[in-house]
């Protein structure tokens, strides 16, 4: 009876003890420590039949190991609400893999700077252009995994791996998404003297006269030369791509009538189609730019699930902390969402967005697998 008794004690005190790590855990642990805690009840329940037989020696050591069990898992606990209440505790890099100035390093630096205040900690923007922004997306890819060092993600994350036939980085395995920023949409424009008004007069046109009608972009494999392709193979045209290097000349060649269309970006494109010097046809988004809401989408006008976008995102290194992810989203939603950043990217032709790592994940996903048979089906030359 004694010896039932002082067992009966222990056991109620592993259980009190294997109870708490539960009401502790993260979100992330909370698999291990349903392993663990099913250790524990079963091994007590082995030690409760095994006291009745005697086994002296044998319940101590199992008394031993559920105690360990329960100390273990209660570490786990607090080591990951430790971890999250802590962070940032020290200065954090966001990488941008393009020179400083673009519309990237914009966002990065107006994000950076929200994410400063917030946090009370220095959030240093580290420009590392090159490679077709190879150089300074594998940075972020080799980082610690620790949330100390994050990519602002550009539209090429998602093109450049069907364009490179080896890549130090996969852009699949080695990063965690965290959240999509924003989007701006590229924006069909024709010279004033193309005679299409409207979408399906360009189609018609260019059906009429294939191989005749061309667009340009600022360059092979870019966001608004892939658009274009795409535009040909939804809308079973050929138009003829005429590379430049760099948007700007390509824009100034539109406006001079040197080319016909170009797929640009809302924001460059908007001082343009306000004077007349070209017209406005679509916008390449799902739904309706923010800043141009009387102006039709593709997908609208019979190009169904036609979308070509520029945007950034947040990327950080794959195995980062989920709860540091989480941490991370949640302060970043606040800044996109706030009405002033609002206000600024839909005066810039762009629109915020701020979703969940998952939605983001599925994003990125749909984006690279869209851009590679688009690639493939027309034989773009890689970089």
């Amino acid at each position: 009876m004694k010896k039932r008794f002082l067992f009966s004690v222990l056991y109620s005190f592993v259980s009190l003890v294997s109870f708490v790590p539960s009401l502790c855990i993260s979100m992330k642990k909370r698999l291990l420590s349903s392993v663990l805690l099913s250790s524990v009840s079963s091994v007590s329940s082995v030690s409760w039949l095994y006291i009745g037989m005697n086994k002296r020696f044998l319940s101590s050591v199992l008394l031993s190991f559920v105690s360990f069990v329960s100390f273990v898992s209660a570490l786990l606990a607090i080591s990951g609400a430790a971890h999250a209440q802590s962070y940032p505790n020290r200065a954090v890099r966001l990488i941008v893999p393009f020179a400083a100035g673009g519309s990237t390093d914009i966002i990065a630096r107006t994000v950076g700077q929200k994410l400063n205040e917030m946090w009370n900690q220095p959030v240093v923007i580290e420009n590392r252009p090159g490679g077709s922004t190879v150089i300074g997306t594998e940075i972020v890819a080799r980082a610690a995994p620790d949330g100390y060092t994050m990519l602002v993600t550009p539209a090429p994350f998602t093109i450049v791996p069907s364009l490179m036939e080896k890549l130090p980085y996969d852009p699949a395995k080695d990063f965690e998404p965290i959240t999509l920023i924003n989007t701006t949409p590229l924006v069909v424009v024709v010279h004033p003297g193309v005679p299409a008004k409207s979408i399906k007069e360009l189609i018609a046109l260019a059906k009429s006269r294939p191989g005749t009608l061309n667009f340009g972009s600022s360059g092979s494999g870019g966001s608004n030369h892939l658009a274009g392709e795409l535009f040909n193979t939804m809308a079973g045209v050929k138009m003829v791509h005429i590379p430049y290097k760099g948007n700007a000349p390509a824009l100034t060649d539109l406006v001079g009538g040197h080319v016909d269309l170009l797929f640009n970006g809302l924001t460059s494109a908007m001082p343009l189609i306000k004077s007349g010097k070209l017209r406005a046809l679509a916008v390449t988004s799902i739904a309706r730019a923010g800043s141009l809401p009387d102006m039709p989408t593709l997908d609208e006008l019979g190009l169904k699930g036609f979308q070509a976008v520029a945007w950034n995102g947040l990327n950080a290194p794959a195995r980062t902390p989920r709860d540091v992810v989480n941490r991370v989203n949640a302060d970043v939603l606040k800044v996109v969402r706030s009405p002033e950043l609002v206000e600024r990217l839909r005066a810039e032709g762009s629109d915020p967005v701020g979703n969940t790592p998952e939605q983001y994940s599925a994003f990125l996903r749909d984006e690279i697998e869209k851009w590679a048979r688009v690639i493939k089906f027309t034989n773009v030359k890689g970089l």
